[in-house]
């Protein structure tokens, strides 16, 4: 008999992708009598709770509860959900993704055959609107040179990794590691899945295990998220020191670099020389790469959006690691 499987999601605002989601699920290869789906949900404002019902009164073959999340942030949500699930294999998506039919089925054979304790796929990153502006920030979360080696985003073959954003584990799992933690609004994921690997566990990526993820549609939008994720990056990482990535220390060190270099240039203008040249070479690198891809994929838009789309990801991740640094040395 397969294993009981159940999806958990965190919501908040979501009535313009949360559809795309339920339809995903339900569309699932996996048995849908072994599936349920449990949404924590923020205390939505829009219409999300009302497309949620929609959908329940149109598939009532789909096991789904919607549980409340007081606390409103992310790891609480998951932990609600998963608190109020009861399927042995446990498997988290958000609200504003759509897996592939296949994804809970080859994400429950990954772990029966033993690839590792948490396993999970590439997401496939498309633009969050029909704008210029949204689809050059899709392409430039998923290159190379907005997101290093995050594999998860641009892998082609299975591997052994430091993390996944969608995993699926089994429940017992959490007897031995604990849940999220709460007192991180972000970096939820790569927190649970550092505290596995300290206690022995692996982490598997199978790039055949593949969803889809909206990706923010204007760079205000992004810049926030960005800024956010450098903010709760350091304070994940003075609890695991070691789980620093070349990818994540150069944001911010570029960015220390350009206020450092700025400063100094008020008093010897050769630091602002060097200052100059660092953006200039910094943007006519991102120049010469989207150009190249503009031409190749005859965007021509992507020539400025995706130069732009990445520099607002570098520059607000390493404002907000370096922030974070600084607000707490003020507190100690």
């Amino acid at each position: 008999m397969p294993p009981t499987v159940s999806i958990v999601v965190p919501c908040y605002n979501e009535e313009k992708r949360i559809r795309f989601m339920l339809d995903a699920v339900f569309a699932q290869t996996y048995p849908r009598a072994l599936l349920d789906l449990t949404i924590a949900d923020g205390h939505s404002t829009d219409q999300t709770r009302e497309v949620i019902a929609c959908f329940r009164r149109e598939h009532p073959d789909l096991k789904l509860q919607v549980i409340d999340n007081s606390a409103g942030s992310i790891p609480a949500a998951l932990n609600c959900a998963i608190k109020a699930s009861t399927g042995e294999i446990l498997l988290r998506l958000d609200a504003h993704s759509a897996p592939y039919p296949d994804y809970v089925e080859k994400s429950v054979a990954a772990l029966e055959a033993g690839r590792g304790d948490n396993v999970g796929g590439i997401w496939e990153i498309r633009p969050g609107a029909e704008t210029w502006m949204a689809k050059s920030i899709a392409v430039a979360a998923a290159h190379p040179l907005g997101v290093g080696d995050a594999l998860y985003r641009h892998a082609t073959e299975a591997a052994s990794v430091d993390t996944v954003p969608f995993g699926a584990w089994r429940r017992v799992l959490l007897e031995k590691i604990g849940g999220y933690d709460e007192s991180l609004l972000t970096n939820e994921d790569y927190e649970f899945n550092a505290r596995l690997r300290q206690f022995g566990g692996k982490i598997w990526l199978d790039p055949s295990i593949r969803s889809i993820y909206f990706a923010r549609s204007s760079f205000g939008a992004l810049a926030r998220q960005y800024f956010r994720y450098g903010f709760w990056k350091f304070k994940m990482l003075r609890r695991y020191p070691g789980t620093l990535r070349w990818r994540q220390a150069l944001p911010p060190v570029f960015v220390s670099s350009l206020v450092g270099a700025s400063l100094l240039g008020l008093a010897w203008p050769i630091f602002a020389w060097l200052a100059a040249f660092e953006l200039l070479a910094y943007f006519g690198i991102l120049g010469l790469v989207s150009l190249r891809l503009g031409l190749q994929r005859k965007q021509l838009f992507l020539v400025l959006g995706l130069p732009l789309a990445i520099a607002v990801m570098h520059f607000t991740w390493g404002g907000g690691f370096s922030w974070s640094i600084l607000s707490g040395m003020w507190k100690s």
